[in-house]
């Protein structure tokens, strides 16, 4: 059976930030074959529609990965396809985004929920806030931010809003810990959204899970480093495959 990955991107910037991973997967690995899916665009923020949709029009048998709110949907899909998935990975990706009591490593409550009403009142000025917090912490992060911005959908405001309830209402924890199937996690050690001490938090919630941390990368690395980040998804795909 040929190897097929299929990758979900994040909120609001479409699928180009996942693009040159994506090739530089494709060139590493000629047997692999990799699709970017959009997320769907609903203006419902009932993460059950997007996740029947997503069950709906994903070929079963593949490889499911995401960066950041695509991970946390892959994650769902994931075991909710049980044994017709063949993987999980996620890109700076946190199972519950929203801190609460019993998972302190995400954004504050009343931090989400101005983010929330400011997409409410004006989607564009909160995307490029979110292009900012995206690059936040590379080396290049004003170059970084420009790109992700400069390669944004302009997506319906009730469609980014949508997102961000769907973010916001998700967690995942009892997801991955469901999934009997094999799972990557790799983090940003610089990320400014999603915390680099989640890594550890999910290796409590699942010992067998894999944990990567890459030092020194904003929470878009699979843009800024795709190099990097190729090589430890395919070092995983090859070695589940192998087993």
């Amino acid at each position: 059976m040929r190897k097929h990955l299929i990758l979900l991107p994040g909120w609001g910037l479409g699928s180009a930030p996942l693009v040159p991973l994506a090739e530089t997967l494709r060139a590493l690995d000629h047997t692999l074959q990799v699709d970017i899916e959009p997320l769907p665009e609903r203006a419902s923020g009932d993460a059950r529609d997007w996740l029947q949709e997503l069950d709906e029009r994903l070929p079963p048998q593949t490889w499911l990965g995401g960066w950041s709110l695509g991970g946390m949907l892959a994650s769902e899909l994931a075991a909710l396809r049980g044994e017709r998935c063949r993987g999980l990975l996620t890109l700076a990706s946190n199972p519950r985004f929203v801190a609460g009591t019993d998972w302190p490593h995400g954004m504050g409550e009343a931090s989400f929920n101005a983010f929330v009403e400011g997409c409410r009142s004006d989607s564009a000025a909160t995307l490029r806030r979110f292009c900012l917090l995206c690059a936040q912490g590379s080396v290049e992060a004003r170059g970084l931010a420009r790109q992700l911005q400069t390669a944004a959908p302009h997506g319906a405001p009730q469609v980014l809003l949508a997102g961000l309830q769907v973010l916001g209402g998700l967690d995942g924890r009892r997801a991955l810990q469901g999934f009997a199937g094999p799972q990557l996690h790799l983090f940003a050690g610089a990320d400014a959204l999603v915390p680099a001490e989640v890594a550890g938090d999910l290796l409590a919630l699942r010992q067998n899970n894999g944990i990567g941390l890459i030092e020194d990368v904003s929470h878009a690395f699979p843009l800024e480093q795709p190099g990097e980040v190729a090589a430890a998804i395919l070092a995983f795909i090859d070695r589940d495959s192998d087993a």
